[in-house]
């Protein structure tokens, strides 16, 4: 394998910068102009605008008959969307809570997956189901999971998980127009909603007009080489936090954003080991089974002699996410758990 060098994002425009949140309503808005067979539905999508303003503005804009406000039943509302995407449309479904997989397991996994394959190719489902991510609110157990792992455990489906306000525009775009179904996950945390913690990143530049960005690229946060933290969503914030917080100590942290589970960017894992020979992995999602040990796999099956130290990896125990605010906090992986273990990692 020739490994490849990962370009960073081109630079939006300066002057115009939205929240993440209005990006995604941006993108979604923008495709339902050019396109009229996009439909968004899920719960309180409609004049509420979304519980995390994924779809502000956008029932007044385009009406009823494209914007659903639809049952609290998951199961039958993510079925419709299925329906609609292999009759030619191009639906978004919104799922409020990924923690509510559960409830529609066998629509996503066992017909939203598998129906292309399963037709021999001649049935496509180009459909867009969005999810709300993440915990650090006093959410509970329920209401605060990633869950991206096992999304991209599950053959069949794109999983994006954008970190900033143009990555948003582009991946929601991207996803929209993509042939296969796409998982659009979005952590609470990046949305630039004024009632959730201030994350000063969530509001930044973003093109106007078309802005795509490529399934399955990553992108360079921050290019450094001592040390490569390969993270996703709002954990690619910490990740800069403590790098700019160690470059007065010397240590200059590269911060790879992988934006996509799938397709993973291995070239892009690869080629920042292979620069630092240093690995620290973020992940919010549960340690065991998930991203951080397949971000691993990635550089040990390739060539283990890459790493000068052992891998460190920072992701939530196997256990339920506690309501208690102060136990909430220990099991994320905020900012001092990712100082602590690349530390760990310089000192070899």
């Amino acid at each position: 394998m020739t490994i490849t060098d990962t370009t960073t994002s081109p630079a939006p425009a300066a002057g115009r910068r939205l929240t993440t949140s209005k990006a995604m309503v941006e993108a979604i808005a923008q495709e339902m102009e050019r396109d009229p067979s996009v439909v968004y539905l899920g719960e309180d999508v409609g004049a509420y605008g979304g519980i995390f303003s994924s779809t502000t503005g956008l029932l007044d804009r385009f009406g009823p008959d494209r914007i659903l406000d639809t049952p609290i039943s998951e199961t039958a509302f993510i079925g419709l969307g299925i329906g609609a995407a292999t009759e030619g449309m191009r639906p978004i479904v919104e799922l409020m809570f990924a923690d509510f997989l559960g409830v529609c397991f066998d629509q996503i996994y066992n017909h939203m997956a598998k129906i292309h394959l399963e037709s021999g190719g001649n049935v496509k489902v180009p459909m867009v189901l969005t999810t709300a991510v993440g915990g650090g609110y006093s959410d509970g157990a329920q209401h605060s999971q990633c869950l991206w792992g096992t999304f991209a455990h599950l053959p069949g489906m794109k999983v994006v998980v954008p970190s900033n306000p143009a990555d948003a525009k582009g991946l929601m775009t991207a996803a929209i127009r993509d042939d296969n179904p796409v998982v659009y996950m979005f952590h609470k945390g990046v949305m630039g909603l004024p009632w959730m913690v201030k994350n000063p990143r969530s509001l930044a530049p973003v093109p106007e007009g078309e802005h795509v960005v490529p399934i399955g690229k990553a992108a360079l946060a921050r290019e450094g080489k001592d040390v490569s933290v390969v993270t996703i969503s709002l954990s690619v914030h910490h990740a800069l936090d403590v790098a700019e917080k160690l470059a007065g100590d010397g240590i200059d942290v590269e911060v790879l954003d992988l934006r996509s589970l799938v397709p993973l960017d291995r070239e892009a894992i690869l080629a920042t080991v292979a620069k630092t020979g240093r690995l620290v992995v973020v992940d919010e999602d549960y340690q065991s089974f998930g991203l951080s040990g397949e971000v691993v796999a990635t550089v040990t099956d390739h060539d283990p002699t890459m790493l000068k130290v052992p891998v460190q990896r920072v992701a939530v125990p196997d256990v339920p996410i506690p309501y208690a605010h102060v136990l909430e906090y220990a099991v994320l992986p905020r900012p001092d758990r990712i100082e602590e273990a690349v530390r760990r990692a310089v000192a070899g």
